[in-house]
């Protein structure tokens, strides 16, 4: 059975991504359960699309462990602000944040950065998509990509205690609340995560079966 890395300290998006690739037959392992990758120093994500810093990331630490390694990156564009927060989004507040700060206040001030921004904005000015760009590498190549979107707009104020990063702010289109008032069920059925991990887990048993893997 392959190896499969999640190459992310997140527990949030740990949790989305096994959620989505239980059931295929690879075993998939935090970074911090592979030994080579325990204190190996993250790689510079100097890509200028989330797809390409997914990319970086995957080779970068497949290399470093000498198997599969799936890369996720993703992040909020904000329409009003042409863009922004995008690929600086885990670091959008960086600068009112100590060295060491933990990642639920850093959280906190990346929503309270974005909602300085859009202050006196009405909601049909406060447009945004969440992105997931996802990339299983080899250390050699790229093996597999897949990408989701998910269409909304940014509240007014943060709501619910779910989720992480920029959930208690971010209202989906056709739901009367934010994603952090979901449940995980009812987020990962239609987050940009959720959607990325089950297109790249469709294409991923397509490549298990040609090698010779079968979860049957």
């Amino acid at each position: 059975m392959p190896s499969v890395i999640l190459a992310t300290r997140n527990q949030g998006k740990l949790r989305e991504i096994r959620q989505v690739l239980g059931d295929l037959p690879v075993e998939v392992l935090a970074i911090d359960a592979w030994g080579a990758l325990a204190d190996i120093p993250k790689p510079r994500e100097t890509g200028s699309t989330f797809a390409d810093n997914a990319r970086q990331k995957a080779l970068y630490y497949a290399r470093a462990a000498g198997t599969w390694c799936l890369a996720d990156d993703s992040g909020l564009a904000v329409d009003a602000l042409a863009g922004r927060p995008g690929v600086r989004s885990a670091r959008y507040a960086a600068d009112r944040c100590p060295p060491h700060a933990g990642k639920g206040d850093v959280d906190l001030a990346n929503n309270r950065k974005l909602l300085e921004e859009l202050a006196g904005l009405p909601p049909e000015g406060r447009t945004a998509r969440f992105v997931c760009c996802l990339a299983l590498a080899d250390g050699k190549e790229v093996l597999v990509e897949a990408a989701g979107v998910l269409q909304g707009r940014i509240a007014f104020a943060p709501a619910g205690s779910n989720g992480f990063g920029y959930d208690p702010i971010f209202i989906p289109d056709g739901a009367g609340c934010s994603l952090a008032e979901m449940t995980p069920q009812q987020k990962n059925a239609i987050s940009h995560r959720g959607q990325a991990v089950r297109l790249l887990a469709a294409r991923l048993r397509d490549l298990l079966a040609g090698l010779g893997h079968s979860d049957q």
